[in-house]
């Protein structure tokens, strides 16, 4: 499986122009944890985590559908929220997520690789340069 380098990745994550403002990044974790606190450096914004789990560290599915492991502990009520995640395959992961960020005021999402309002790359699988 081909890797993306580090750098590449974050000149990538440093360049992608928002259209919305946003008070507050929520990432998917554990993949989206590391794109978001790059984001989170650059936008200079609170940032949650939203702890779900639908795949292995392979990207394998361990469950049918997404499960909330722990409960949401932030108020998102009418918030703007840039959603991020690392890799949306079959979407099921961001599709909950933002069924249980439904009380926002807006939510867009952000994926490294796979299909979002924000997409970095939308290509074959490719290792994280984070992942060890």
């Amino acid at each position: 499986m081909k890797t993306k380098s580090f750098e590449e990745v974050l000149h990538k994550l440093q360049k992608v122009h928002f259209e919305e403002d946003f008070d507050m990044i929520v990432a998917i974790a554990n993949g989206g944890i590391i794109p978001a606190a790059i984001l989170n450096q650059r936008l200079d914004l609170p940032m949650y985590l939203l702890q779900i789990s639908l795949r292995d560290s392979d990207h394998k599915p361990i469950h049918n559908y997404p499960i909330l492991k722990s409960p949401i502990d932030f108020d998102f009520k009418d918030k703007n929220i840039l959603l991020v995640e690392d890799r949306v395959k079959s979407g099921k992961t961001m599709e909950y997520a933002i069924e249980l960020l439904e009380e926002a005021k807006l939510v867009r999402t952000l994926a490294v690789n796979g299909s979002a309002d924000y997409s970095i790359y939308n290509e074959a699988c490719f290792k994280f340069p984070w992942i060890i």
